[in-house]
């Protein structure tokens, strides 16, 4: 078939590739370079690093409501669009455009978190499974008709980086196989059922150890590695990255032992950790440079 695909980060290299190697993709729509680093230098995104090393045109426009725009889109004479964490709204134009539409692969079982952050959202809320959704796109935010589901179950101890790049291989396989059966019956969302995935806040980063253990241990597990859940010590923001649930109580933010923390009920065992400034590393060696007061706040 001849796609065109559009996507941004790190979770949409995976599909463009499977791509790539079965279809004949017309040009690839990304985000623009942004700032990035101490530097501040433009940093390319990686599904235009991966599109650039496939030797596939590259479009990265800041907005596609310019009717010059819609009409170098329409003009590609695509089969169908493949959507993955582009970054931007689709107007009705560019959906229509398409033979079969603009497909999106969305990273939760519909309606469940619809929105911007599906996969950190399930492992905070403690979702036992979530999957992919392979969406006919029509205005709405992740409102569409699903053409094809695939579900998986979530891993005790996984974290959002893990979650992340099975369920970028899930999709990958999806729309793979989606593509191969179109047309295919497009079944409405019901209108139970609804959830909204919002983008992480900055400030719900904050570790708050007057939470029950199961809130912790899914908060570090849903934000690693980014944004990262952290706690200050003695003014130094350290990321918790990985982490399991413990035996022990004691006062919510007690240091039991190690890097063993009590919290509202229960108690979390950090297994890797970041400073600022350093790479992760196993908590034992982050303690070896790092003293824990008795209390964290």
């Amino acid at each position: 078939m001849k796609l065109v695909f559009m996507g941004t980060p790190a979770f949409s290299v995976p599909v463009l590739q499977a791509l790539a190697a079965r279809h004949e993709v017309l040009c690839v729509y990304c985000q623009p370079p942004r700032p990035a680093g101490r530097g501040k230098a433009d940093r390319k995104s990686p599904v235009q690093v991966a599109a650039e090393a496939l030797g596939l045109p590259v479009r990265h426009p800041t907005s596609l409501k310019a009717a010059e725009e819609q009409a170098a889109f329409a003009a590609l004479g695509a089969d169908a669009a493949v959507v993955v964490a582009y970054g931007l709204i689709l107007p009705q134009a560019l959906l229509d455009a398409p033979r079969f539409g603009c497909l999106n692969i969305h990273a939760s079982l519909l309606p469940r978190w619809r929105g911007a952050a599906p996969i950190h959202r399930a492992l905070i809320a403690g979702d036992p499974e979530t999957g992919v959704c392979i969406m006919q796109m029509e205005a709405g935010l992740d409102t569409g008709p699903v053409l094809m589901r695939r579900a998986l179950t979530i891993g005790p101890e996984e974290t959002m980086a893990e979650l992340h790049d099975r369920l970028s291989a899930l999709g990958s396989a999806a729309i793979i196989e989606a593509l191969d059966r179109l047309p295919l019956p497009a079944e409405p969302q019901p209108e139970t059922g609804v959830t909204y995935a919002a983008k992480i806040d900055k400030a719900e980063a904050r570790v708050d150890f007057t939470q029950p253990a199961e809130v912790v241990d899914r908060l570090i597990r849903g934000l690693s590695p980014f944004p990262g859940a952290w706690i200050e010590v003695a003014g130094e923001r350290v990321k918790l990255l990985r982490c399991r649930m413990a035996e022990g109580a004691g006062a919510p933010g007690q240091v039991l032992h190690g890097f063993t923390i009590a919290c509202g009920t229960g108690a979390v065992e950090v297994l890797e950790a970041q400073r600022e400034g350093k790479r992760p590393l196993p908590a034992a060696e982050v303690l070896r440079g790092l003293v824990l007061p008795a209390q964290l706040g």
